[in-house]
């Protein structure tokens, strides 16, 4: 009998292998954390081979910690982290260039040219997304351009551009499938969400040869099987979805207007809209959440770039803390933030703002400031950042939302609580904090039987605790006035020409 699902959850910083059983309980799980590089400011690529490497180690590690094998496994699920973009020779299966993760602001120039040249309203009504670095398409410009033989090959049909879930299964299938699924190629600023198909235009626009691109396919169905060699067996690889997108899957936002944040390296919130796209007027992304057969659920997002990374730079940076986990702990040695107030744009700011040019900053600091009131200033950020997010969303939509969903490493109860008090709505999270691996299990699960429908999923769904708005509406006031005044003063630190 094949009981399990397998998700692969390969992340910004960690590539992850668990599996689930019939209940969507986790059985075993194992991560790895792997290398990111930084050749010069503003730049970030990871190791393509290593990305492999990591999630395909983790992988049948899991199996061997449960004592399975490839023959209990009933499929594949694979999320993964967004836009970071990778090309590849489709003889050699060699990476061309290090991976351009999502966060770089490299090309910030290109996207300026196309702006100027008048293009960032047809790209927003083809592709629903704003016309910014963090997508793929300026990326794989840049590597067609910049890396010596690139584009030569490309224009010949020699190399293959995907996201990461491409990658993974090209690997997993030793080349046999180059495919993407829909979430994932709406993020790519190349795919048209209302035709469901590669732009030609767009492609044109950016000279990309449509050589180069994955086949677009559905989040839920058989698509292929991996090779015997990985795993002893051939296991159906039937679900794909972008690490967001799985994250609302995962959260059984299944009805128009639930809405879910996920608090990991970056902070995403997703609201599902139904089988209609919502044109943003507040710079907001309108993307495809999944697509099930031939019809594909819709949803806006604000993406926040920096999240738990700032705790992150906290302990690898400036070895604040040991751990992420530490900060908690930290933050609770102060009863406030002690004036202090972190504008957390390393990368630029995201949504509503879409500033490439703001860094981060940190506000307020005076000889009494502590690390408890760093700490503390480091998780109150990251639930202002979402705060703002969720107003514009609420203004797009039309819909007032009465409860957010929230998970994520991230999703500590300090963090939760401040995000509760600052929206002045609750905050619900659930048992399983693998959320986003949970999604994607359930989408393969789906695409081979193993769930029957949404509706057996969503019983799955439990909440482990409710946050509650606690905090004196004045000072939440106080606290609005003062992340405004931060954002404002760190917005458009870098000039354009550098």
């Amino acid at each position: 009998m094949r009981d399990y699902i397998l998700s692969l959850d390969q992340g910004t910083s960690i590539s992850k292998a668990i599996l689930f059983n019939k209940k969507g309980e986790i059985v075993a799980q194992v991560q790895k954390e792997y290398e990111q590089y930084y050749p010069k400011p503003g730049w970030i690529e990871q190791d393509a081979k290593e990305i492999w490497y990591s999630q395909a180690s983790v992988a049948e590690e899991v199996l061997t910690k449960t004592g399975l094998t490839g023959k209990d496994i009933a499929g594949i699920g694979i999320t993964n982290q967004r836009e970071t973009t990778i090309i590849w020779d489709k003889e050699t299966g060699e990476p061309i260039n290090n991976a351009i993760v999502w966060q770089d602001r490299r090309t910030s120039h290109l996207c300026d040219k196309l702006k100027e040249q008048g293009y960032s309203q047809k790209i927003k009504e083809k592709t629903g997304l704003i016309l910014d670095a963090f997508f793929s398409a300026t990326k794989i410009q840049w590597l067609l351009n910049n890396i010596e033989g690139a584009r030569e090959k490309a224009e010949r049909g020699k190399l293959a551009f995907g996201t990461v879930d491409s990658w993974l299964i090209w690997k997993l299938t030793k080349g046999e499938l180059h495919i993407t699924d829909v979430s994932n190629a709406s993020r790519t600023m190349l795919y048209n969400i209302h035709e469901l198909c590669w732009d030609k235009e767009l492609l044109e626009l950016l000279d990309i040869p449509e050589s180069i691109l994955p086949k677009v396919c559905s989040s839920s169905e058989i698509y292929g099987h991996t090779r015997r060699s990985m795993f002893g067996e051939e296991i159906p690889i039937s679900g794909i979805c972008g690490d967001q997108q799985a994250a609302l899957f995962g959260q059984a936002c299944f009805e128009k207007g639930m809405v879910k944040n996920t608090y990991n390296t970056g902070c995403f919130m997703l609201m599902n809209t139904g089988d209609e796209p919502v044109e943003s007027k507040n710079d907001l992304i309108t993307t495809i959440a999944w697509g099930i057969g031939d019809k594909p659920t819709y949803a806006l997002e604000g993406s926040v770039f920096i999240g738990g990374a700032v705790v992150q730079w906290l302990r690898d940076s400036l070895n604040l803390i040991h751990s992420i986990e530490e900060i908690e702990s930290l933050a609770l040695t102060e009863k406030d933030n002690g004036g202090v107030y972190i504008v957390p744009s390393f990368t630029g700011l995201g949504a509503p703002y879409w500033d490439q040019y703001a860094r981060g900053t940190f506000w307020g600091l005076n000889m009494g400031t502590s690390i408890g009131h760093i700490a503390r200033a480091s998780l109150e950020c990251i639930a202002h950042r979402s705060s703002d997010v969720l107003k514009t969303m609420e203004a797009d939509s039309g819909i007032k939302v009465e409860q957010l969903r929230g998970g994520g490493l991230m999703a500590n109860d300090t963090l939760l609580q401040y995000q509760a008090d600052f929206l002045g709505i609750p905050i619900v999270r659930p048992e399983i904090k693998e959320i986003t691996a949970v999604g994607a299990a359930y989408l393969a699960g789906l695409g081979v039987g193993f769930w029957n429908s949404v509706e057996e999923i969503q019983d799955h769904w439990k909440l482990d605790k409710e946050y509650e708005v606690k905090m004196d509406e004045e000072i939440v006031k106080h606290h609005k006035k003062y992340w405004e005044k931060a954002v404002s003063r760190s917005q458009n630190w870098i000039d354009a020409d550098e």
